[in-house]
């Protein structure tokens, strides 16, 4: 019951790591790899704040504003000085390592006599599971967890049904329809760089939460885990008119974590398991690849 409970909570906090991955990879078109600075960034700020006594609410809030901040500059970097979309990235990835490192003072901080928001604080939302019956004291995170993941996942939806969500879904699909409304699409392609790094910064914070620590080396790895549940979760649903894609989305990354903790069970090292994971992409990537080509072909007859 731990282990399940455990993946199931890891998969809701890198669903919304994968709701910013959605964006900037399915929506905007834009390999993103800030994602892999931003996401520790998040995890350095809130283990730096709690660890002097704030509160883990305002540790989760400024977490976000720098991620934002970060995805600001990254949008700079490729609109303003004409920067190619990847190169921006790797440049904002790069400068973040170092920032973290500043924000941190030292490679890594644990959280063990910490105030966190998921754990044994005395405010928030613990003394409403005090309330509780004893039974469903264990799935207290998982229950937090649900509601965050799900409360941003509306809000998103909410987001892209506003004129400026349309805007951001045009200027992937059509940069020129963007022009042709008389919007500049680089203000645009900021404004979705901004909500997808505040969004993986936010992950990383409570992941930091959840963990008990913060890392250096935390967001290795962060871009492709939240692009295989992006992946994962969209090709699933393919053909699912009704379920929206952050709903897939979320499912991507609980499944992709089930699979994770499967392989460890099954005896399969952690050594191998960027291997692993890097092979369930391509998988997943040749597979949605195929689909693309079909419909295109079924379109043109």
């Amino acid at each position: 019951m731990e282990s399940l409970l455990g993946f199931i909570s890891q998969g809701l906090i890198y669903a919304i790591l994968a709701f910013g991955i959605y964006i900037t990879y399915k929506i905007l078109d834009f390999p993103d790899l800030t994602v892999d600075g931003s996401f520790p960034l998040g995890a350095a700020i809130t283990a730096s704040l709690l660890t002097k006594n704030i509160h883990p609410v305002v540790a989760i809030l400024v977490s976000v504003i720098a991620g934002v901040v970060a995805g600001i500059c990254t949008g700079i970097i490729h609109v303003k000085l004409k920067v190619r979309d990847l190169l921006s990235g790797i440049i904002m990835m790069t400068a973040l390592y170092s920032i973290n490192l500043w924000i941190a003072g030292k490679s890594n901080i644990p959280l063990y006599n910490g105030v966190t928001l998921l754990f044994d604080e005395p405010y928030v939302i613990n003394p409403i599971f005090d309330q509780l019956p004893v039974a469903i004291q264990p799935f207290k995170q998982v229950i937090i967890l649900f509601c965050i993941t799900f409360l941003l996942k509306f809000l998103l939806d909410a987001y892209l049904q506003t004129k400026s969500g349309f805007l951001l879904r045009a200027v992937g699909d059509n940069e020129t329809l963007v022009t042709s409304l008389a919007k500049d699409k680089g203000i645009v392609k900021i404004i979705g760089l901004a909500i997808a790094n505040g969004l993986v910064a936010l992950s990383g914070s409570i992941m930091a939460q959840q963990f008990g620590y913060f890392d250096i080396s935390m967001g290795t790895g962060t871009m492709v885990i939240g692009l295989a549940s992006v992946i994962m979760g969209i090709n699933l649903f393919t053909g699912f008119k009704k379920v929206k894609p952050t709903t897939a989305v979320i499912v991507g990354a609980v499944l992709y974590q089930g699979a994770w903790a499967l392989a460890i069970r099954l005896g399969l090292k952690t050594t191998y398991m960027r291997l692993v994971t890097a092979m369930l992409l391509l998988v997943f990537l040749v597979i949605s690849m195929k689909r693309n080509r079909k419909v295109k072909r079924d379109a043109r007859a």
